[in-house]
């Protein structure tokens, strides 16, 4: 993974190798700047060559890939750094939910009804929900981050899916386009999605699998895509057309498979049946926002350029690299040969800066504890990113992560490995200050012998 460099005046130079960091700030020709994304600054020098650089962008609902990237004359992409950005939507709108909630139960036990007030709310055009619109500030607050490490001229982003149907015939429409090569194609691609890639039944993988009815067409069951799943071919047979209970309760063979996998009855049928109430929100949040990000990426001055998702999966499967996000963002848009990619992934978890919340509270809403009135302990504050140094104990070692503090001065840090609690302050020392999000690599991805040595 390359290193970010600037000058001394913090403008952004030319990213350099692990290697050549190293021996800058051995000789004391650099000082380390910031740690995550690693960066040194250059005390001897103002300016200097300049390559062009392209960041790729893989929106996601969950997690969004980003990629640095070299590019040449000849068409070859040169991997720098990769960059897997975690989502908080889904927490957001959770919290929201909740403390809508907690309001409704104070008003209906303090007060008399009122008709609710929403005529005089306004939103504008481009209103998007808050857990969406976080989605698209946190993307541009790294763009606008790695803009000021890293000298970036021309972004490139995942933006649409390609319509074969569309592409053959412009005027195609009604039921010629219902009825055209896509039909069923979308349903599966759905139902992978939805269920896994999986069997919904057993829980196989290794198997080619099938469009299954839940409820049978025997028993009035429709074709909607909220009664389809996927299932193997032994187990598509052997349901016939049981219902889906009786299925899971006298079936040996299915007992057997659901054994060998690791799997018990009642808990694959619940699954099943709460799998069947849950559309596809991921997909959902990308279409909602991806437009969105576009919008706000062309008011960075630099060149945006687009393609689809087809020509993503297109480059992947034709060059034979595995598929992550971070990879998925190196190969959007147009090139011809992508180098060094075997590279480890810089996780970066959106984590918040805290809550205006001063009261934990119960599921019922009842105050069950008061937080801290201050942010600050020993110097420390929940966020900032330690390394703490622990001599003798159960706790003994090194151990770098995330902390949060407490007031008696024994803190918890969230390592990448898990949490170890009770660490005194005494033992930290602060590596970078808190800035909103977590960090973690994620060793690189090696087809011949599995996965490389992670970066620290």
């Amino acid at each position: 993974m390359a290193v970010f460099v600037i000058d001394k005046q913090k403008q952004p130079l030319m990213p350099c190798s692990e290697k050549r960091a190293r021996l800058l700030l051995g000789r004391g020709r650099a000082v380390v700047h910031k740690r995550y994304p690693f960066t040194i600054r250059l005390k001897d020098r103002v300016g200097g060559d300049m390559q062009p650089l392209r960041l790729g962008i893989d929106p996601g609902s969950k997690t969004t890939g980003l990629a640095l990237m070299r590019e040449t004359d000849t068409e070859q992409r040169h991997v720098l750094c990769l960059f897997g950005l975690v989502h908080r939507g889904y927490q957001i709108k959770k919290s929201l939910e909740q403390r809508a909630a907690f309001r409704r139960r104070r008003r209906s036990k303090n007060l008399r009804y009122r008709a609710p007030r929403f005529n005089n709310r306004t939103k504008s055009k481009d209103w998007l929900a808050p857990s969406l619109q976080h989605r698209v500030d946190t993307v541009m607050a790294w763009v606008n981050r790695l803009s000021r490490l890293a000298p970036i001229t021309g972004i490139c982003q995942e933006l649409v899916r390609f319509d074969t149907q569309q592409l053959e015939n412009p005027e195609i429409s009604g039921v010629e386009y219902q009825q055209g090569t896509l039909l069923g194609y979308e349903v599966r691609e759905y139902l992978l999605e939805k269920w896994g890639r999986e069997c919904a039944y057993c829980g196989d993988t290794d198997t080619p699998l099938e469009v299954e009815h839940v409820v049978p067409r025997s028993r009035s069951g429709s074709n909607r895509v909220s009664n389809l799943t996927l299932s193997c071919h032994p187990c598509n047979q052997a349901k016939n057309s049981q219902a889906l209970a009786d299925f899971f309760a006298h079936d040996k063979g299915l007992h057997r498979r659901l054994k060998a996998n690791g799997h018990t009855a009642a808990i694959r049928l619940e699954r099943v049946q709460r799998q069947l109430k849950q559309p596809l929100r991921d997909a959902s949040a990308v279409n909602a926002t991806r437009w969105a990000l576009f919008s706000a990426l062309k008011t960075t001055d630099l060149p945006v350029a687009v393609s689809s998702g087809g020509r993503t999966k297109y480059n992947r499967q034709r060059l034979g690299i595995p598929k992550t996000h971070g990879l998925d963002a190196a190969c959007v848009g147009a090139f011809d040969t992508l180098h060094a990619w075997q590279v480890p992934t810089l996780t970066i978890k959106a984590m918040g800066r805290g809550s205006y919340q001063r009261t934990r509270l119960n599921k019922y809403g009842f105050p069950r504890g008061f937080l801290m009135r201050q942010k600050q302990v020993r110097g420390f504050q929940t966020g900032d990113m330690v390394r703490a140094l622990v001599p003798t104990g159960k706790k003994a070692g090194m151990h770098t992560g995330r902390v949060a503090v407490r007031k008696t001065g024994s803190f918890n840090i969230q390592t990448e490995y898990g949490a170890v609690q009770g660490v005194s302050h005494n033992y930290c020392t602060v590596i970078q200050r808190g800035d909103g999000y977590g960090y973690h690599h994620t060793p690189s991805i090696n087809l011949t012998g599995g996965a490389g040595q992670a970066v620290a």
